[in-house]
């Protein structure tokens, strides 16, 4: 497992994510008869014109593509997307078995919610611990590596042709809408939780009293600064501009800090959705901090 770079931790989160999307698929998409995007989309197009299972079909679909992909992946990936699309087939059949009938057929809008959250967070912890579900993912490489398309393109385009066909086979346009609803939050969630819930803030502080402002920062906060050389362009004069990234919840006590120095300092605060570094994902030994 060490020589692969495989990692027990990942590997359990990525059965964990792989739970919460079958979960979800099978309790919301399908019992309220929602579409989905991708290759999972296919697998649910091939249950409702066919009655074939989606969790032998998610098999099926996406071992021919490992196989001709695997060498874009990486051993590393590779082995971690192979675990994760066994997981959602195992847990798609243990959702179907032991199904718990939620009834949402008369509220398409809770059901597209629910739909969207569950598979957006199964599909980001899966995506965070280094995995994939296979399918459109691999595509979208060989895609960008023969045709150069981008993958966001590539696979924004297979999603799209899945859901039409979706419509235009088995969903009325009123489902195909909440489909595009649940794929839509999906989405976003699985960008919220790969960039990391934490959201800190990345601040400018461009003031005369640049050194006093950096020295109180680092002794009241314990965060550090960078100091960056300035000019501004109107009138020429060189000024120091401090750089600092501090957590969502501490930018309140960092303004006060400005504010009792400098009044008159300009700042500019920013989103950072993901930081990397000490004090974030490395403590003050540089030792790694579990996420």
């Amino acid at each position: 497992m060490k020589k692969l770079g495989i990692k027990w931790k990942n590997i359990i989160f990525i059965i964990i994510g792989s739970a919460i999307f079958s979960f979800g698929l099978v309790h919301f998409n399908i019992q309220n008869e929602l579409g989905e995007g991708g290759f999972t989309g296919i697998t649910l197009l091939l249950l409702y014109l066919f009655d074939w299972d989606p969790g032998i079909m998610n098999i099926v679909l996406n071992i021919p593509i490992l196989l001709i992909g695997w060498k874009l992946l990486g051993k590393q990936t590779f082995y971690y997307t192979l675990i994760g699309i066994i997981a959602v087939s195992v847990f798609i059949w243990i959702a179907q078995s032991y199904m718990i009938v939620i009834d949402l057929s008369s509220d398409l809008t809770l059901a597209a919610l629910f739909a969207g959250v569950f598979i957006g967070v199964g599909l980001g912890i899966i995506f965070r611990y280094g995995g994939t579900t296979g399918g459109v993912d691999i595509i979208a490489r060989l895609v960008n590596k023969h045709l150069g398309w981008s993958m966001g393109r590539a696979m924004f385009i297979f999603d799209t042709l899945v859901i039409f066909t979706s419509i235009v086979t088995y969903l009325n346009p009123i489902r195909g809408m909440y489909t595009l609803v649940a794929v839509f939050l999906s989405a976003r969630v699985i960008d919220f939780i790969q960039e990391g819930a934490y959201a800190a803030r990345g601040v400018t502080i461009i003031s005369s009293e640049s050194n006093a402002i950096a020295s109180k920062i680092l002794v009241d906060m314990d965060r550090g600064v960078t100091t960056l050389e300035g000019r501004g362009t109107f009138t020429g004069e060189k000024r120091d501009v401090l750089y600092c990234i501090v957590g969502r919840t501490e930018i309140v006590r960092l303004k006060q800090i400005i504010e009792s120095v400098d009044p008159h300092s300009f700042v500019a605060v920013s989103h950072v959705h993901d930081v990397i570094g000490e004090g974030f994902t490395l403590d003050e030994n540089k030792n790694p901090i579990d996420p």
